[in-house]
């Protein structure tokens, strides 16, 4: 058996002030990085013991993870033992990635996303490049703002073209056809995230294979939909997991809708889920024939 764990503790702290983030800047006092730290050496500890099923974790801090050592600590520690098919984390990539050497590279993987205005791209890039020589896996994303799209282009003509660029829609903007097809030429699964998804009613794996993980233990069926299914830690998720259909109108985050059953995104993505990258990638005549157009 295999699951997602999609793993949120109290970290709410950025480096960065991107205005369309609520978190931006955030400072975290010292008690709940102290909380933050014991709660995800907890989580380490259950996925450490929990050799029953095949793990897939993804860690989505509200704010910038990689800048706190124990999240580093945590991916490597992970990437190595046995029933673990993939530890991967959102991040900003602000952070050297020389870590990721003591990892194992088959299981370690990053979301990354590349802000304009809070780094240069030649910065950014360096970092790609580092990833790149250690052999990690790693998407790259841009919100998709119309001030961001010649950055987005210089971006994807300097990434290898074996790194996947992903497009976020951004939130409340409304994109004509020009604009859409526009961000198309650079994410081919723009679409995906353009319109919300009509959810109500419509099955989903969220809470039968993939679960969201608070802090404490409690257990969601996804991040969106906040009534508990158990714990972790008293070992009550196991009796939470059941086929469900979901219980809200739309689904507008990646995260989410990407485990629903009718959008068949999870054949897609395949062993990239959590990063991000559709397994036909990148894109050649031969994958386009195979039904890999993305």
């Amino acid at each position: 058996m295999s699951l997602y764990v999609l793993y949120r503790g109290p970290l709410a702290s950025c480096n960065y002030d991107c205005p369309y983030c609520p978190f931006a800047k955030r400072v975290d006092p010292p008690e709940l990085l102290r909380a933050d730290r014991a709660d995800l050496e907890r989580f380490a500890g259950w996925v450490t013991d929990t050799t029953d099923r095949r793990l897939s974790i993804l860690f989505t801090p509200w704010g910038e993870g990689l800048t706190r050592s124990w999240y580093r600590d945590t991916i490597v520690r992970l990437s190595h033992l046995p029933h673990v098919d993939r530890v991967a984390i959102q991040t900003n990539l602000a952070v050297r990635t020389g870590w990721l050497a003591g990892a194992d590279r088959r299981v370690a993987a990053l979301w990354t996303t590349y802000h304009p205005g809070q780094v240069t791209r030649e910065r950014f890039l360096s970092r790609c490049r580092e990833l790149d020589a250690l052999g990690i896996r790693y998407s790259v994303g841009v919100v998709g703002l119309p001030g961001h799209h010649a950055e987005a282009v210089a971006l994807r003509a300097a990434l290898d073209p074996g790194v996947y660029l992903w497009i976020n829609a951004a939130e409340g903007h409304v994109y004509t056809s020009a604009e859409e097809a526009m961000w198309t030429a650079l994410d081919p699964r723009f679409g995906d995230s353009v319109r919300p998804h009509v959810s109500l009613g419509r099955d989903c794996h969220a809470g039968e294979t993939a679960i969201s993980v608070l802090g404490d233990g409690t257990v969601r069926r996804c991040h969106f939909i906040k009534t508990p299914i158990g714990n972790l830690y008293d070992g009550t998720w196991r009796a939470g997991l059941q086929p469900r259909a979901c219980s809200l109108r739309l689904c507008d985050c990646h995260i989410g809708y990407v485990h629903l059953k009718p959008l068949n995104l999870r054949d897609v993505y395949a062993d990239g889920l959590l990063e991000r990258i559709p397994a036909l990638w990148p894109v050649t005549p031969e994958t386009r024939s195979a039904g890999g157009g993305a």
